[in-house]
């Protein structure tokens, strides 16, 4: 539903993944190898180096193949000089000498030998009881050097660099919104869920509260909805409540893209929901460019609502203002569908229930796009999908409107189980956490009363072979007690 809420500007209506890309589809970004341009041209000094420097970075420096076609360690013909390289910079005694051996080797300097040096440049720098002195020209030198070659970096080598070169743990307030928001969008669009940089964003925000107008800040919360991460940083949804407050008539899209994000940390303030369900704000957003997309954000804020926030006693969205959420299969599926378990899922439900016992991108209201869905008898016996209604009601009939379904639950005796492919890109980039849009949609399903069996991407991509496949559905759908024919029918 959301759109790259990064993006500069007014968004035109495209339906991405649930709020935020975060619900909202993959965020536009700059290219990273532009942000560390920007980042690696701040201005910088010894001391505000020392301590960022010397941040571990996510995984070894040893980072494998580049664009630049270097081997991996340990192998082919220039292992030797690489390698060779790589520990004349551990070893180097000074700044100066880390500039001359990158400076005096280009046929043997690969893109990781720069993840070398800033390591051991932070190193040197927090060295005691003395550490040896470094010119801010040595440091613009460096800095010039992954400038000019950063284009051949892998994503990988960026994102070590951004760690050890960007120049948070020190002062971020220091640092300009420009910067901030270039790092906000290579978080959210990399899916890279950093708590030491998400709270320096949040660090940011809080302390440059009043500088902020709501269209930078909506590009600052948004890697906070997406990675599904809500700050230790205590002040951060005080601020955000204040700049709602303060902001909401001046800047309408901004307030609802701010209010997406706080949709998928379940942070939603009432004061905000206020504002944007009234009747003045609807009216004025129904006479722009925008104004299906908007109402798109708004039915989803309304199903939180309804779903979710018990307490709420406000105005809602009117029933002939609201739209489907997700009439589609998101941007990020639709974008990566070759590498989608979907249609091998879809082949094996087949072969084991038959075509009439499922239904494949069914959406279900309000506006849920679900990937297989079964109706099941009382006793648990899989029934043919054209002899019921796939659909559970929504509002659930046992929450009336303006009231959370906190336990959904429903006079029809028959089950509705959704299976949920969980693919790789449906996870933050450590594989652990689910993205706050994927996060938000389970919740919501199963709060509507759709009983959830998710499919996780290490069990799909372990299954060799159709076969296998199938007798993996069989145990999963028979763990949840359903039973069925022969198979096919």
């Amino acid at each position: 539903m959301r759109r790259p809420r990064g993006e500069p500007g007014p968004r035109a209506p495209r339906p991405t993944e649930g709020a935020t890309c975060a619900g909202p589809g993959e965020s536009w970004s700059p290219s990273p190898n532009s942000m560390l341009r920007v980042l690696l041209s701040a201005q910088t000094s010894p001391a505000r180096l020392s301590g960022l420097l010397l941040i571990p970075p996510v995984q070894p420096c040893c980072l494998g193949p580049s664009k630049w076609g270097d081997r991996p360690v340990g192998g082919g013909p220039s292992a030797g000089p690489v390698q060779g390289l790589q520990r004349l910079l551990e070893q180097a005694k000074s700044p100066g000498e880390l500039l001359r051996w990158l400076g005096q080797n280009p046929s043997k300097v690969r893109a990781h030998h720069y993840s070398v040096a800033l390591r051991r440049l932070g190193q040197l720098l927090g060295s005691r009881p003395r550490p040896p002195p470094v010119e801010q020209v040595t440091l613009q030198d460096l800095s010039q050097l992954i400038i000019r070659n950063c284009p051949s970096f892998d994503i990988h080598t960026i994102h070590v660099c951004l760690h050890l070169a960007v120049l948070l743990e020190a002062r971020p307030e220091e640092l300009t919104p420009h910067v901030m928001v270039l790092l906000a969008q290579h978080l959210a669009r990399h899916r890279l869920r950093e708590p030491q940089l998400l709270e320096a964003i949040a660090h940011f925000l809080v302390v440059q509260e009043t500088q902020l107008s709501s269209k930078v800040v909506q590009k600052l919360v948004l890697p906070f909805g997406r990675l599904n991460y809500l700050p230790l940083e205590q002040q951060f949804m005080p601020c955000l409540e204040r700049i709602l407050a303060r902001e909401a008539g001046v800047a309408p899209l901004a307030t609802v893209n701010i209010l997406m994000s706080l949709c998928q940390l379940r942070c939603l303030p009432f004061r905000a929901l206020h504002f944007v369900f009234s009747p003045g704000f609807i009216n004025y957003i129904s006479g722009t460019p925008h104004a299906l997309i908007v109402r798109r954000y708004l039915s989803l804020l309304d199903t939180a609502v309804e779903l979710e926030l018990p307490g709420y006693r406000g105005p809602r969205l009117p029933r002939r203002q609201q739209v489907p959420i997700f009439p589609q299969p998101l941007i990020t599926d639709r974008a990566r569908c070759k590498y989608s378990h979907k249609d091998i899922v879809a082949e094996g439900l087949r072969q084991l229930l038959g075509e009439e016992k499922y239904r494949q991108d069914l959406t279900v209201p309000p506006g849920y796009c679900t990937d297989f869905l079964l109706c099941a008898s009382s006793s648990g016996a899989v029934l043919p999908v054209r002899t019921q209604d796939p659909f559970l009601p929504y509002p659930p009939r046992s929450c009336p409107q303006g009231q959370a379904a906190s336990s959904a639950t429903t006079r029809d005796p028959a089950q509705r189980v959704v299976l949920v492919l969980r693919e790789r890109w449906h996870f933050c980039r450590d594989g652990r956490v689910l993205l706050g849009s994927r996060a938000l949609r389970e919740r919501h399903l199963g709060l509507m009363g759709y009983q959830l069996l998710p499919l996780p991407f290490e069990e799909l991509e372990s299954q060799r072979g159709l076969p296998q496949l199938k007798s993996y559905l069989r145990q999963k759908l028979q763990a949840l007690g359903l039973r069925w024919g022969p198979e096919g029918g």
